[in-house]
């Protein structure tokens, strides 16, 4: 089973040493094994897939490339707590392991969300 069919909304998030990051504010399952997403733009309309990344990546204010990435592998939608909060997204293959009610980052996560 892969770690992100065990998470859930309003789980804690820690890093790979165990700090606080937030908590999962909402989830999406991906297609781990799709290439690209151009597979399944339908040409005649210009692409439902296509319009359904520029939104996502409009909306949670990531560049195009990384909206197509977290869309195709799947995401998880942090709440940070701290200071400095608001929402950051990580990929699901950077999720490590669901231990009761916490979710663990791997520890190369830490890196691509800084």
């Amino acid at each position: 089973m892969m770690v992100i069919e065990q998470v859930r909304e309003g789980m804690h998030v820690v890093g790979p040493d165990g700090k606080k990051i937030g908590k999962v504010d909402d989830l999406k399952m991906g297609d781990p094994d799709a290439v690209t997403a151009d597979g399944q733009t339908a040409p005649e309309t210009g692409g439902l897939v296509g319009s359904v990344i520029d939104d996502f990546a409009e909306t949670s204010r990531l560049p195009r490339h990384t909206a197509e990435r977290l869309l195709r592998l799947g995401y998880v939608k942090i709440d940070r707590s701290g200071l400095f909060g608001g929402h950051e997204y990580v990929a699901s293959d950077d999720l490590d392991r669901v231990e009761g009610d916490t979710l663990w980052l791997k520890v190369g996560a830490a890196k691509k969300r800084s």
